[in-house]
């Protein structure tokens, strides 16, 4: 029987959700990769954060959360230090999450001239009635995915669950930074879990537009340098991605599982959207 863990945040709801949908989130995931969490650690490790759906999975006491995207982390952020008026002001645009107008003049709108919360309350409100749930930037790092035409009104927020994830987020570090440097300050006692962009299983299936940059080849080849070297120093490491032979052979040594039937729910069109295989690889 594996040891019983003394590092989860007390007093956080024990069915908290992520705040925002995110392509490639792992919720569907989570039942298969509860079996390759360890059993202990002091400090939890995400420089992929997206939607967080792990990091509200295993709730742990503390943690160094980052993304490339720097609006989503300003929105965790806001959720942590303001989370009451972040409800209210998400209460105020909750009649209008079918009505396309508004939509597109909240997607136009210039973020800048926003407060904080303001922004933060865009982004929900965006994120939950645009097309497909999906996050995507032009070149210019503007917001360019189409109203979601959904029937039934999307829920912008859910007062009792935001809430209990700005109580687990008071144990987080929240950085805008890349992967490396927050993978640099990892060692003995620290869970990395990585959740990149993931290799293209094929030359039309590229999708890494979260922010303004891509994730290319190049980029996988410094996360797996990256990972070598925190292994090395002694942090524990899992990471998720696609089963290619590229990825395959970036992580000779380590345990590689693939994980069968998952659905890969980007593909536009619902009837085209099929299970795929993936990996889990994992140095521990």
């Amino acid at each position: 029987m594996p040891p019983v863990r003394t590092d989860r945040a007390a007093g956080v709801n024990a069915r908290t959700q992520p705040l925002v949908k995110w392509a490639g989130g792992k919720s569907q995931l989570l039942t298969h990769l509860a079996a390759h969490f360890p059993a202990s650690f002091q400090r939890y490790v995400e420089p992929f954060l997206g939607g967080g759906a792990v990091y509200c999975h295993l709730q742990p006491k503390h943690a160094l959360l980052s993304d490339s995207n720097a609006a989503l982390i300003e929105v965790y952020r806001v959720v942590q230090q303001q989370a009451e008026a972040l409800i209210t002001a998400l209460k105020e645009m909750q009649p209008h999450v079918l009505e396309p107008d508004y939509y597109y003049a909240q997607r136009a709108a210039d973020p800048t001239a926003l407060s904080p919360v303001a922004r933060a309350a865009r982004f929900i409100y965006l994120n939950k009635t645009c097309y497909n749930g999906l996050y995507r930037v032009n070149r210019r790092g503007q917001f360019n995915v189409p109203f979601g035409h959904y029937k039934r009104p999307p829920r912008l927020c859910d007062d009792d669950n935001l809430r209990a994830v700005c109580a687990l987020l008071q144990g987080a570090d929240l950085r805008h930074v890349d992967f490396e440097t927050v993978l640099a300050e990892t060692g003995a006692g620290d869970f990395v879990y990585l959740d990149p962009p993931y290799d293209p299983l094929s030359a039309t299936a590229y999708f890494t537009s979260y922010t303004a940059a891509s994730f290319g080849r190049g980029e996988q080849e410094r996360l797996a340098a990256t990972f070598r070297a925190a292994d090395a120093r002694g942090a524990q490491l899992l990471l998720n991605n696609s089963d290619t032979p590229f990825i395959r052979q970036l992580y000779p040594g380590y345990r590689i599982e693939a994980v069968e039937g998952l659905m890969r729910a980007i593909n536009s069109d619902p009837t085209k959207r099929k299970g795929v295989t993936e990996l889990v690889i994992k140095n521990y």
